[in-house]
Order: C-alpha cells, then structure tokens, then sequence
C-alpha cells in the first residue's frame, strides 16, 4: 500500500499567552484558515516560564501552510511582534495526507 503525501510547511510560532487574541485577529486578515494552540511551558532567554502565573503563560500556535504563505507569515510576525513580545518561530517541512485541508 502506497500513502501519497504532499509537501506543506509547518510554521510554528510560540509565545505570551497574553497576546492570543491579537496575534488570532493578524493570523486570520492574513488569510491563516486554520491554526492549532496549546499551552506550552519551557525555561529559554526569558527564563522559566511554567504558566503557574497567567500573565507569563506561554502558547505554541501551529499552522500548516503553503510555503510561500508560511514565509509571508513569518515575516510578518518578526516585524509585529519580535520587538516587543517574547516570541520565537520556526518552518519545518512537513508530508501530509489530505492537503486539501491545508
């Protein structure tokens, strides 16, 4: 049996929870369909950061784009929000099955 797969790319962005519904209002006028959030928790530059405390809760948003799109997006977020939020992002290639919802 052969699965067909198609290339996408996987945009991740993780960052202050604080900041959910503004980044969701820029996610969506970019044209971002769908996008998957959870709770993340880890230590980096700002230090630890365990979501013991609501204001320094951290969110993982994860999308699986168009390259092209997961680039513009990219961009977009280091010049909105790296300046002045914690936020680290990255792209990783990524084989799915039913692109069509992607």
């Amino acid at each position: 049996m052969t699965i067909h797969t198609e290339l996408r790319t996987l945009l991740t962005a993780i960052t202050e929870a604080a900041v959910e519904q503004v980044l969701l209002r820029d996610l969506q006028q970019l044209g971002i369909k769908a996008y998957t959030i959870s709770d993340a928790r880890g230590r980096g530059m700002h230090g630890l950061r365990d979501g013991a405390w609501g204001k320094s809760a951290n969110i993982r948003v994860e999308m699986i784009l168009p390259r092209p799109q997961a680039e513009s997006t990219l961009l977009f977020l280091q010049e909105h929000y790296f300046t002045n939020f914690a936020m680290v992002a990255y792209l990783q290639d990524v084989e799915v099955i039913r692109a069509d919802k992607f």
